[in-house]
């Protein structure tokens, strides 16, 4: 949580005032005891109705002056709170961003939602609770220990005993809920992952009827979490009777004897009153100062996973524009003996990959499942950094870019066409905030999107619904393409990203590309030999490495793996025919 504690510099001010009040509001409270014994043994013993009501009227302004105090730190404490979780997760959300797709994937996209919601919230609530109890809690525990003693020595014995063994209880049952807490988030990055893997898979597990066997793994992962609170929940349900048992024990203890010594004349009946109040204020500190334990524990369980997610730093260092030098002669992309394998693992995604795309070239790029299509494309943006080779943009290694540069030249297409909440105008300027409708038509147009947009009663004012579920994957498809095209990139990569076109479709779609975009280098990812077939060269992959590029009738020629795979899609009229 310490190093979380810079969170709150905006808020200093908040954070004194909060304890600071709460101390006021035990100093009053400490005096309502002593205003009660002389009520006791001063007003009632010389029935003396003037002195009680003074007493009691002190006493009610005590209790208004304390509420108020109480309601003012209240007011701080949260308001510092809530201004360090936002900060955190304004902070954290910008961190997180910042990290490359390996140290996304390694951690694990649910995980990080949990993190960011689940456990900034646990982290809000401790530091509400220690800016409210920190001082609060022990002050009344130590003032009324010190005022007992300026009461009876004797007797005050008995609150350190029964403040020993009270604190013994809350330690016992700190140190065994402390590690489920951890334990417990952990369960419910599981249950977030299930939950987000159903709803973004909702379709498919109806397909295959599979909604028991989910509903089954969700229960397991759900009752697993279940029975790790459920464990924590019962260790700190000792804590309210054991501690009442010992209180009461010592309630009786101080009721004896201070009877004794009432007899004997040492101490009065309000005094006896009054350590029994204190002996209250102790346990109700002591009860307020391990819920405080105990939510600092789990919030600091929380910290650490957040700290965790900080402590990932990026793979990937931004380039300086400055270092860039301009190669004129230089081709578009360039790949140079280029080798990939993700989060370092021991099998290669890629493997010596080498080849040179001048300007205004189409790329077809094609392979069987897993052959690393999608892995080589994604190089050129950066989305990851290569394990060995170079990858050049104008001549120059994409580390040298910085990010805005690099993706302003690239625009990618993925296989998920994913589109946002908005209307159609909102996501097509995506990739340009100040383009116009003729601009926007344009792309669509090109992306044989423009009809069903213009089919559409509100046109470019239709609104999208999260994940573009009320549009056909075709439609969705399309209109990915067209914001990609609204950006006019330098470099256009499509990364299967017409697999929900029909042929037809699909063949008007690269037709016009190739006429529209002359001085554009386009990267086609495609299943399909027919999508790629007219693309000025042809890279084939097979198990992650080039086994061909060329043309396709010299590809179909010397490539046994683009002839497997032309032969299987097409007919031999359908290969020779230009």
């Amino acid at each position: 949580m310490l190093k979380l504690a810079r969170y709150l510099k905006g808020y200093i001010k908040e954070s004194i005032i909060g304890p600071l009040f709460k101390l006021l509001e035990a100093c009053f409270e400490l005096i309502v005891p002593l205003v009660m014994a002389n009520i006791i043994d001063i007003g009632i013993k010389n029935s003396d109705k003037a002195y009680i009501l003074k007493m009691g009227g002190i006493m009610v302004l005590l209790g208004v002056l304390g509420l108020a105090c109480s309601l003012t730190a209240q007011y701080f404490a949260a308001k510092a709170a809530l201004g360090f979780a936002t900060a955190l997760r304004n902070d954290l959300f910008a961190h997180i961003n910042s990290l490359s797709f390996s140290e996304i994937d390694r951690i694990g996209t649910s995980s990080l939602i949990t993190r960011i919601t689940s456990d900034i919230n646990q982290a809000q609530t401790g530091v509400n609770l220690v800016l409210r109890l920190f001082l609060r809690s022990p002050f009344i525990v130590v003032g009324a220990i010190i005022m007992s003693f300026m009461i009876n020595v004797k007797l005050t014995l008995i609150f350190l005993i029964v403040s020993l063994l009270i604190s013994m209880v809350i330690y016992f049952i700190m140190t065994r809920s402390i590690p489920h807490y951890k334990n417990a988030q952990s369960r419910l990055d599981r249950v977030s992952l299930i939950t987000r893997e159903n709803l973004s898979g909702v379709r498919v597990i109806r397909a295959f009827s599979r909604q028991k066997d989910e509903l089954e793994r969700f229960e397991q992962s759900n009752n697993d979490l279940t029975r790790t609170q459920l464990l924590v929940g019962k260790i700190s349900a000792l804590l309210n009777p054991a501690t009442y048992t010992i209180l009461n024990v010592g309630i009786i203890a101080v009721l004896w004897f201070g009877g004794i010594t009432v007899y004997h004349g040492t101490i009065s009946q309000g005094e006896v009153i009054a350590l029994i109040n204190y002996m209250s204020q102790i346990l109700l500190a002591l009860l307020a100062l391990s819920n405080l334990i105990i939510s600092i524990t789990r919030a600091s369980a929380s910290a650490i996973r957040i700290n965790e997610v900080f402590a990932v730093k990026s793979s990937m260092t931004e380039g300086s524009a400055a270092l860039q030098k301009w190669a004129l002669e230089a081709p578009k992309v360039e790949f140079k003996n280029v080798s990939f394998s993700y989060n370092q693992s021991e099998g290669k995604a890629l493997s010596d990959i080498s080849f040179r795309v001048e300007s205004g070239e189409t790329i077809g790029i094609i392979g069987g499942t897993g052959s690393g299509k999608s892995t080589l494309v994604n190089l050129i943006p950066r989305f990851y950094d290569v394990t060995d080779g170079e990858v050049l943009i104008d001549g120059n290694n994409v580390k040298d870019y910085p990010f805005s540069e690099l993706r302003k030249k690239v625009a990618v297409v993925p296989q998920k066409a994913v589109l946002f909440s908005g209307t159609i105008r909102q996501n097509m300027q995506w990739g340009k905030k100040d383009a116009t409708d003729e601009e926007i038509y344009k792309a669509l147009d090109i992306a044989q999107a423009r009809e069903f947009v213009d089919a559409k009663p509100d046109g470019l004012d239709t609104v999208i619904v999260q994940g573009g579920k009320n549009l056909s994957g075709g439609q969705k498809q399309r209109l990915t393409i067209a914001r990609a095209l609204v950006a006019d990139p330098q470099i256009l990569i499509l990364d299967d990203s017409s697999s929900a076109l029909d042929f037809a479709t699909d063949a008007r779609l690269r037709k016009a590309i190739m006429a529209q975009t002359r001085n554009m280098t386009v990267f086609i990812v495609s299943q399909r030999a027919s999508a790629i077939k007219h693309a000025d060269k042809i890279i084939v992959l097979d198990n992650g490495r080039m086994v061909g590029i060329g043309k396709h009738e010299e590809l179909f020629e010397s490539c046994e793996v683009y002839k497997e795979i032309c032969l299987s899609q097409l007919s031999e009229d359908e290969v020779k025919r230009k």
